[in-house]
């Protein structure tokens, strides 16, 4: 993936920001980082968030609970662990 160092770093910073209270969501980093384009990007950000997740970096939720990350749908969040 072209993009994916770019992302990583943006995911982690926006979410270290936030802190371990708050979330953000992954079209706000596409939007961030892609602002012509950034939907098509979404699939991108969502498998960079899942690895950083699956490494411990982030954690992935939906409604403020963490999620299976091989079986959620819907819209989830990223927040720093």
């Amino acid at each position: 993936m072209q993009h994916s160092e770019k992302i990583k770093t943006t995911i982690l910073s926006t979410a270290i920001h936030r802190g371990a209270e708050k979330s953000t969501c992954p079209s706000e980093i596409a939007r961030m980082l892609f602002p012509d384009d950034w939907r098509e990007h979404m699939k991108d950000v969502l498998a960079v968030a899942i690895d950083l997740h699956n490494k411990g970096s982030v954690v992935i939720t939906q409604k403020g609970e963490p999620v299976d990350v091989k079986h959620f749908k819907g819209p989830v969040r990223i927040k720093i662990v």
